[in-house]
């Protein structure tokens, strides 16, 4: 099949910092290509992939300070695509609403995955517009804000199987908090609940400038009232080790997160997750499996009691089974034949026909 990846431009692919949405482009390109699929990745110039590069614009915008207005190199994106749409059996695009108007009049069937939070009340006159432009959810959660949207499917996210995996000879003595620092992802709500069953807690995160302020006035004066370790944002070589070395992993969100990616980053290295019942967490964390969905604090603190109930064996047994890159691929393929196969006749075949 041949198929175009069309990512955003923010970030490249793989992201040299955080980046989730194309972090998860590079790993379905990855594993369509290894599938043996005719893929090229539109992206930016600074993208490292074993598809076709297309070269969208030079380096990801976030590492160009210059760029002041970052929808001209996305219209420049589209363009690119739409001259080229032709080449390809379908489009999956990954820049939310972009693509509707222009691509809905296209032959070349497409669809976009929805990777961000669709509570805002600014995008229901938007998917009203567009009832018939297919959409993919990563979470069943995600969809209810927009039940009018043209939704083809839900499909999880999905890591690489070798990307991480457990580290058996580290023994795990702590609990983690992974991601970024914001208000919603409750990192302050993570470290009461460390301080409630007298564990250390390790904070490995990133803090983006529009957080700064929060992680100063809220989060650091804590860090100094409980055994707390910040450690910083890192690397995919370092989360193995990392994750690993922790008892579990805590998700106390405030927010209906779209899917959550450290959640199957702790499953790969068969770390159990403790997660708030918020968004996909349901969908995400097997209840007594790959871990404990809570209500609140007292919850998170009464699982964690119950850890020694889990085998991390059969974490990483399940992960295999749900969430890595090939079955993510397999799904979209799936979903691309789909679309392929109930696609409207072109414009050409109508022609054809009104002349027969």
């Amino acid at each position: 099949m041949r198929i175009a990846q069309i990512a955003p431009l923010h970030e490249a692919v793989p992201p040299k910092f955080y980046g989730g949405t194309e972090r998860v482009v590079s790993y379905l390109t990855e594993a369509l290509v290894e599938q043996g699929h005719d893929v090229t990745l539109f992206a930016s110039g600074d993208s490292v992939t074993r598809a076709q590069h297309e070269a969208a614009w030079p380096q990801a915008l976030r590492l160009d300070p210059s760029i002041r207005d970052w929808v001209a190199p996305h219209m420049l994106l589209l363009e690119q695509v739409r001259q080229r749409a032709h080449e390809f059996d379908v489009l999956h695009f990954h820049l939310d609403y972009l693509p509707f108007s222009l691509f809905s009049g296209l032959d070349t069937p497409f669809v976009t995955t929805l990777h961000g939070r669709l509570d805002l009340p600014e995008l229901q006159p938007i998917f009203s517009a567009f009832p018939q432009a297919p959409v993919v959810s990563i979470s069943d959660s995600q969809r209810q804000p927009l039940p009018q949207a043209g939704w083809l499917n839900t499909i999880y996210h999905g890591l690489p199987a070798d990307l991480l995996s457990p580290r058996k000879e580290v023994k795990p003595g702590y609990l983690a908090f992974l991601g970024r620092i914001c208000p919603e992802k409750r990192v302050d709500t993570a470290i009461e609940i460390a301080a409630r069953v007298g564990l250390p807690l390790k904070i490995a995160a990133k803090v983006d400038k529009v957080d700064r302020e929060y992680f100063e006035r809220d989060i650091k004066p804590l860090l100094s009232k409980a055994d707390v370790e910040f450690v910083g944002e890192i690397n995919e070589a370092q989360k193995p080790a990392f994750l690993s070395g922790a008892q579990a992993l805590l998700f106390p969100i405030d927010w209906c997160e779209p899917f959550g990616l450290v959640m199957i980053e702790a499953m790969a290295c068969g770390t159990p997750v403790i997660a708030f019942r918020r968004g996909s967490v349901p969908e995400v964390v097997d209840h007594g499996v790959t871990g404990y969905v809570v209500d609140d604090v007292d919850g998170a603190v009464e699982a964690i009691g119950r850890l020694d109930e889990l085998s991390r064996d059969e974490i990483r047994a399940q992960f295999e089974r749900r969430f890595t890159s090939d079955i993510m691929a397999g799904n979209y393929v799936a979903a691309y034949e789909s679309l392929i196969h109930t696609r409207r006749p072109t414009r050409r075949e109508l022609r054809s026909v009104a002349v027969g």
